[in-house]
């Protein structure tokens, strides 16, 4: 299988057929007939709030964010190999698309899960081979993750995934939501990941 890699002139090639699989979950690129699930789970307002963006108002709303946003690289859903049905996504951001200026060889991750799904450490597990992928199949430096102030549940994901605290930003407008927040932004680099 082959995986993103930075060619020689830094361009960020893709395999857009990649998964990566864990004890519970496979990763893989979100498909348009997910958007019923999607839907499902992205529909609700205690989700997609704290994450920065509004709740999915429909199945085709949830196909539309499939094919504008969630198709990008590294962008991958969260199934659960029990159902094979996708309850969450997870992924890396390069570049402009990260939430903060980062270097080439290093990544944000963000990540979401539908509210039944809570509690379970299925994020976390998801976030982990992310990690993996990131430093290993990716050779990234770094990674970077942020939350919302509010955002408890995100926090304890960063926490429990080794990302430690690096600054605070006040009044980072959430132009998707229509307001500005609070972010806290972690970071990972390699070398504490690998300990």
């Amino acid at each position: 299988m082959r995986y993103p890699s930075l060619n020689v002139s830094g361009e960020r090639r893709t395999d857009m057929t990649r998964t990566l699989e864990t004890e519970r979950l496979v990763l893989r690129p979100w498909r348009e007939e997910d958007a019923e699930e999607l839907y499902r789970n992205a529909q609700d307002p205690h989700i997609g709030p704290i994450a920065g963006w509004p709740p999915h108002t429909s199945v085709e709303n949830s196909r539309d964010v499939i094919r504008d946003v969630l198709s990008a690289p590294e962008t991958y859903a969260v199934v659960l190999k029990e159902t094979d049905l996708p309850v969450g996504s997870v992924g890396l951001l390069f570049g402009e698309a990260a939430n903060l200026a980062i270097a080439d060889d290093e990544a944000e991750v963000g990540y979401w899960i539908g509210l039944p799904h809570w509690g379970r450490g299925l994020i976390p597990e998801a976030v982990r081979e992310i990690e993996r992928h990131a430093f290993e199949d990716l050779g990234l430096r770094a990674l970077w993750c942020s939350c919302d102030d509010t955002n408890a549940q995100s926090k304890r994901v960063m926490e429990k995934c080794g990302f430690a605290y690096h600054h605070t930003e006040e009044d980072v407008p959430c132009e998707l939501i229509g307001d500005v927040r609070t972010e806290h932004f972690t970071y990972l680099p390699k070398e504490r990941w690998v300990r």
